[in-house]
């Protein structure tokens, strides 16, 4: 997912060189929301994993 994030993200840099504004605002407004998607999902996965993580073994 993080890697559909950068790719947007690449999209809006070149479409803004370019000149394409819409297009590059459409595209930087999707890698923005899939990025704070994968933030959360991160953080969902992290706090699973803490919760039923197993103790370490001796």
């Amino acid at each position: 997912m993080l890697g559909w994030a950068l790719t947007f993200f690449v999209i809006a840099i070149v479409a803004a060189i370019f000149g394409f504004s819409g297009i590059a605002g459409a595209a930087a407004g999707i890698a923005k929301i899939i990025f704070f998607i994968f933030v959360v999902l991160l953080a969902i996965s992290l706090v699973a994993n803490a919760i039923r993580g197993k103790a370490p073994r001796a």
